[in-house]
Order: structure tokens, then sequence, then C-alpha cells
């Protein structure tokens, strides 16, 4: 069995503290909570575009700490297993089999023994689905055809998955363009037995480049040497019967993307030189242009390192940027450039230039709009019209444009204008469908477009389809789910024209199970599938959206869980557990809108709190954590007293409808709702003890920004520090349990963190615990360490909560 490093503090001895390292085998949870962690996962679904077909994929719920534990190397913002050539953090599915309207559930023919499947992906057409298999000595490239519900191997474990997707279909949806491993690739140089080349050398010459503080980064030239091995591929042309061609020489290939019409391709190329400040991703990149057998003819741009950016979230580099493809053209590119040289703090009437250039590419390209802010996409409709999107973090800001591609002269209409984080006025999402290129582009239908929308409001989420008539710009209701007792979300537009869609209808006790519905039909919804609810004991338990008040006047909302055997006529006061994630917000009004749903299905993932019901404690889980800063005042400003009032505004409601005991009171949360948990048991009395899970806890180890902070260390020093709940650590006033992956790879959130965070606390005497979790990311995968971080989190909870003295 393996073994968890436990560092504990507060051990009395002889009338002395001091501090032990324990060596603690994996521990199972109480009987309660094991039942439920420990349930099999229903499966996960893809449905094609008519719905006749829904694709069941299913997996375990965890892998084991010896699957978790295999070989990995860390590089440039990559995590491979260098044997199997495919991402070392895979969730693999291990069976996967077909709904079909006709037929029901039907088993697939072929399937590889002990599979391990990922990489899922529907052919132009969808009359296939391509998938990897990762096997002991590689990846290899596999296809389901739908009709005979058969499965086919196509290659050898070759595959080279090491920059994502190793394959992609091709027009005629029988040939793959695959990414394989060089014939001639090196061995990997081990670097705990290979001489060093030379010293490290970094050097700047007066630039500035503030970035994030990225992880898994090259170190040197052996990393270098590495990761070109593991990142270097070749490009086979490979057909369903198993034929195989030369497509392109070996190269870093980062991504292939053909036309519409199949008869060019995009590929982007990762060169050198190398960074060691910032992942693969900002490495040099050259995208060129092909013809469909792989003949470059053009480089399409030539991306230099991206080691600096002007300051702020906006700031983009110049040059042509997100190349694509038109979806309604056989063969048109699209891409943006800036017109403010990529710097957010230069005025600009517009930020950015669309352009497009149409096949064979010998004309010059072509302005085909300008946008106020960074611009963010289109959905092409027809030659008269599309959508444009934009955005502008600072403000929240976002634009829909109705603009004609075939006239730039004519000025581009701006539909909303709006704050992206206004939950209750969104309009929802124009509707696509499928083109003859296999494209997806607007349903047009006699001068009118269809939207969707999750149809959040005051009165609870009500999803809803509109159509509106692109003359008029008036919108008209077709339907809006009612969800008085269950919530039913919009999961697949069939056919607008006709009324045909697939939603998916849930309840607290009610597993998600999809029905077909047409909206212009008073037919009852037909159900589609009968998954099962897996979590069968907490049918009883009392689910409730509450709403209360930030002494400021904010509403707040958290969702409420009661023991399945809590009388309501005679109120007992439990202990509470409350779990929250803060959110920056520039705007009360869209701070305080209820985004959740008390009809969801109570789900119990390993992360959830709601676990702890089932052993009588009271639980409010995402419970409203705003930050705001209007006008000109950042919300960080005054991120510690928010905080302290959004937590007293819950507590204070559940006090007064008798629900809770305020002695016992819990706070808990993950990454940044572990930085949370820690500024509370700092600086508020209001918990008893709290659990920090995978947090980041001195945000000079992050000087260049954080989170949705803008600001440097050096331009707001006391807003870092007093945020620093590091900076803070003699304050701390209450137990605090943390918890952290020992291979956390998440931006800002080093293992160190918490290592660093705990001595502090230690040394200044507070009761603080840290457990560190073998071979762990930023999320829990493995069994025994789910497993052993609920058995940690309970017995927190039972000392310090639920039997406080």
């Amino acid at each position: 069995m393996k073994h968890l490093l436990l560092l504990l503090t507060g051990i009395l001895l002889c009338g002395l503290t001091v501090s032990a390292q324990i060596d603690l085998t994996y521990q199972e949870p109480s009987e309660e909570i094991l039942q439920l962690a420990d349930v099999p996962l229903p499966p996960g679904t893809s449905i094609n575009d008519d719905g006749s077909v829904i694709v069941l994929f299913y997996r375990n719920q965890y892998k084991s700490i010896g699957e978790l534990s295999e070989q990995e190397i860390k590089l440039a913002g990559i995590r491979t297993n260098p044997v199997t050539n495919i991402s070392s953090r895979t969730r693999f599915s291990n069976t996967v089999k077909l709904q079909k309207k006709k037929e029901g559930i039907v088993e697939v023919k072929g399937m590889p023994q002990n599979a391990r499947l990922a990489n899922f992906s529907w052919s132009p057409d969808q009359s296939k689905m391509a998938f990897t298999n990762t096997v002991s000595n590689g990846t290899e490239l596999w296809y389901i055809d739908i009709a005979t519900s058969t499965a086919h191997k196509l290659t050898e474990a070759n595959l080279n998955g090491n920059l994502g997707a190793p394959f992609s279909w091709m027009k005629d949806n029988s040939t793959l363009i695959v990414k394989t491993m060089p014939a001639n690739r090196g061995q990997l140089v081990d670097k705990g037995t290979a001489i060093p080349q030379g010293p490290v050398v970094s050097v700047n010459e007066g630039q500035k480049a503030q970035n994030r503080t990225y992880q898994d980064l090259l170190k040197d030239k052996l990393d270098e040497e590495n990761f070109i091995k593991l990142a270097e591929s070749e490009l086979k042309k490979v057909t369903l019967d198993g034929q195989q061609a030369d497509w392109a020489p070996k190269a870093i290939y980062r991504s292939i993307n053909f036309s519409p019409d199949g008869n060019y391709a995009i590929v982007s190329i990762i060169k050198q030189p190398f960074s060691y400040i910032v992942p693969y991703r900002r490495f040099p990149t050259d995208y060129i242009l092909t013809d469909k057998d792989g003949k470059k003819f053009q480089t399409i741009e030539e991306v230099p390192l991206i080691e600096e950016l002007p300051k702020g979230f906006m700031a983009e580099r110049t040059g042509k940027r997100s190349i694509t493809w038109r979806d309604d053209k056989p063969a048109t590119l699209v891409w943006a450039e800036v017109l403010d040289k990529g710097d957010p703090e230069v005025e600009a009437e517009h930020r950015d230039e669309v352009f497009e250039w149409a096949a064979p590419f010998t004309e010059e390209p072509s302005s085909l709009l300008k946008t106020i802010n960074r611009f963010a996409g289109i959905t092409w409709g027809s030659d008269n019209v599309a959508m444009a999107y934009d955005y502008w973090w600072n403000t929240r800001n976002t634009k829909t444009y109705l603009f004609n591609p075939s006239d730039a002269s004519q000025q581009p209409e701006v539909l909303y204008d709006r704050n992206y984080q206004d939950r209750y006025n969104d309009p929802g999402s124009f509707i696509t469908e499928r083109n003859e290129y296999n494209r997806e582009i607007l349903v047009m239908d006699k001068g009118n477009v269809y939207l969707e929308g999750d149809g959040y409001s005051k009165e609870g989420q009500k999803p809803f389809i509109d159509m509106m008539n692109l003359g008029t710009k008036k919108a008209t209701r077709l339907y809006q789910a009612e969800n008085k007792d269950k919530l039913e979300t919009i999961s697949k537009i069939i056919n607008i024209r006709k009324g045909e869609i697939i939603t998916r209808v849930q309840s607290p006790t009610d597993y998600p199970n999809y029905y077909a519905r047409n909206i212009k039909s008073r037919k009852a919804p037909r159900p589609v599938t009968q998954f099962e609810n897996p979590f069968k004991s907490l049918e009883g338990v009392h689910k409730e959206l509450v709403k209360y008040t930030r002494e400021d006047g904010l509403p707040l909302s958290g969702t409420l869980y009661l023991p399945a055997d809590y009388d309501m006529s005679n109120k007992e006061r439990l202990p509470l557990i409350m779990w929250a994630y803060p959110t920056e917000y520039k705007d009360k009004q869209s701070a305080g809108q209820v985004t959740t749903s008390a009809n969801e299905f109570i789900y119990p993932w390993y992360g959830s709190p709601v676990f702890w019901v089932m052993k009588g404690y009271a639980v409010l889980d995402d419970a409203s954590f705003p930050i705001v800063g209007e006008g000109d005042e950042e919300p960080n400003d005054t991120f510690v007293p928010q905080l302290v009032a959004n937590a007293k505004a819950a507590i204070d409601y559940l006090d007064e409808q008798g629900y809770i005991d305020r002695e016992r009171v819990a706070v808990g949360g993950h990454s940044y709702g572990a930085f949370m948990t820690a500024n509370l048991l700092t600086h508020s009395d209001l918990f008893a003890a709290g659990i920090a899970r995978s947090g980041a806890y001195n945000r000079t180890l992050t000087p260049f920004g954080f989170q949705s902070e803008e600001r440097n260390y050096w331009e707001a020093p006391d807003i870092y520090n007093t945020m620093s709940p590091f900076m803070n650590a003699s304050k701390m006033k209450h137990p605090l349990l943390l918890i952290h992956g020992v291979e956390d790879n998440n931006s800002g959130t080093y293992t160190m963190q918490s290592e660093r965070y705990f001595n502090a606390l230690k040394g200044l005497g507070a009761t603080v615990r840290l457990v560190l979790l073998p071979s762990e990311s930023h999320g829990y995968r493995a069994r025994e360490s789910v497993l052993h971080m609920l058995w940690e989190q309970d017995q927190w909870l039972e000392k310090y909560v639920k039997n406080k003295q």
C-alpha cells in the first residue's frame, strides 16, 4: 500500500508544542461516505445531429494510485507518458455502446480487450467515430462503423498524442491524417544520470516580460532535447482499409485544420527557439497552407516566441491570429489583426480588424469588418449574413455584430451590447445546422434566425428558444421550459424548423435523462435514455435554494442540503459546512444573480461537501461569494471585507431560520476557494475550522497577476500583501486542514504554496494539518487519494466542528 506523508502539529509532549511527521497508510472514510464515493458512474454521451444515435462512454470513476504513478515526463507545459506517448493525465473510457433510435442499446463488436479509450471524434458525416486505444507500449488508432456497430483497428501502437489529439478526419469520411512517432526517434535523455552540458543562462535586456507562474516548463538543454523527441511526429495518411502513406515529414505539429471542401489545410508547426518561462503554446509557430496531399505552398504566418505582451488581459500579439476557415465557403481563410499594436492601454476606435482570403490565394486578402473590442469569433450564415463577436475583459463587455460578409462598406450593426456576466439578460446563442461541407452555419428561415438560451432569471432557470427577424430585430419566444419541480435544459437541436429538439431532464432525485421533444407539438416528450439513479441513499435529502442579503444590500444565494430525517416542524440546530468559490464582478446587478437551480440532481462528486449531509450536517454548497468593484474601483481593493460580509450573510440567515448552530460552522474550498478559506479563518471569527484544498496562499509568488487581478505586485503591494494568508499567518485564529496534490500543475498553485504556508502556521503555533497526495495534480484522480481525502476531511470536521468543545 502506498503511503502518505502527513505533517501534523499541536502534539503536546511534556508541556511543549512539537511537530511530527507520521507515515500513514491510506484510510477510507466512514461507511456513509464510502457508499456514495464508490458508486459506479452512468455513461457519458455524445449525440449525433439527427438524434438517431447516442454514443455511450463508460469509465471507472477513479484511477488507481498505481495508474496515476506510471512514468511521467513534464516538459514545456505538457505531462505525458513517454512509453505510451499520450497525456499521462488522460481520463480513459473502458467500454463504448451505441443507443440507436430503433434498436435500443447495442454492443459494439470487435472492441479492443482491456481497453483504455480516448480522443473520440465523429467523421464529418457522422457515419464513423474514430478513437485511440492505449496499450502497454503505445497508442493505437481505431474507429467504429456506426451502421454496423463494429470497431476496427487502423494502426499499430505508434501514434503521438503528446501534444493533444493525434489525428484529424479528412473531408471524404474515409481518410485520417495521423501523427505517428518518427521511425528514427532517439532515446530520451535520463537527466538523473546525464552530465550537464553547461550552465542555464536567462537574459533580459530591458524589455518587460510579465507572465503568470506557469509550471512544467523547460529548464535546460537536456529538457529541450527531450521535448523535441517527444513532440516530433510524422504525418501519415491512413484510410479505413488500413492503408498508410506519407503525408508530411517529421516536425513538431501542433494542429491540422482542413478547409470545408477538403482541398486545403492549415498546418501549425512549432519551432525553435524554445522558452524556459512559457509553455509550448507560446513557442515560435509557423502556420503553413498546404494542399490536401500535404504539399506546402504558402506560409500564412510566422509567429515569434511570445514571452512578452503589453500589460493587461486584453493584450494580443501583432500579426495574424485566430487563423481559421470560413464555414460557409469551400476554402476561404479568415483571421484577425490588432489595430492598437496589441496594447490595451492604447486608445483606439477599433481594436481589431478581420480579413478573409479565398482560394486559390492569388488575390490580396480583403477586409471583412472591424471590432470595437477584441475579436472573439464568427458564426457564418450566407453570402450576406454572418454574426461576429468581441469582448473586453476590464469592463466585462461583449458585442454581437450582424454584418454583410460580401460588402465591407456596410457598417456592421451591433445587435447586442452587454455585460457577459449579466446572465439574466443573455439573449442566447444562435442555432446552427450542418451545411454541404458538414460545417455548422446559421439556421436561416425566411429572414429569421434562431437563438437558444439558458434562461436564468429571478424566477429560476427556464431555458428558451427564440426566433428573431433579421429585418425588425424583434424576437419571438417559441419555447420556454416550465421547470417547476424539475430542471429541463436543451441538449441538442435536431431540426428547429420542425421544432425537434432533445432535452435533458433531472430533479434532485432523478438522474439526468434525455427526452425527444417537439416544441410545435403538444405531445409529451419521449424518453430517449433510462439511466438509473446511482445514489439512492440521497433520495430523502432536503435540497433548497436559499436567498439572503449581504449587509450592503447585495442579494446572495446558496444551495442548502439537510439530512433526510430532518424535522422542519421541530428544527434542530446542526453543524454547517459552507463550500464556495469567489468570483469577481464589475457591477452589483450581475453579482447578485442566481445561476444555480434547486432542481439539479444531487450529485456527490469527489470534491463535493454533500457527503456530510449523510452524517448529520447541514451543507451550504455553491454559496455566493461575489467580489465587486464598480467604476474605477477594482474588486480586490476590498477583497477581505467583502469575503467576510458574504460569509456572515449566509451564517446569519441560516441561524435566523433555525437550521444551524453558528458556533459549529466550517468553511471549505478548492483552489481559489482554498485561498478564500484561509482568508476567512484569518480575518473573521465566523468559523470553527476550515478545509483548504490545492490553494495559493502567498500572492507575492504570483507577482504578475492572479485570478482576475491585472495589477502586478509592484503596482499594488498592499493588495497583494493584504490578500495573502501567508503574510497574515500570525493572525490565524482557527484550525485549518490543508490538502494538496504533490504534482499540482495549475498556474500559481504550486505544492510549495501549501508547504510554506503550513510551515509558517506551524512556526506561529496555529492548529494546522497538511496532507500531500502523491502523484495527484490540481484535481484528484486516484481512488486511494480521493477516499483518503474524504477520510481526512471527515476526521477534521468531527473533531473541530461537530464535536467542538
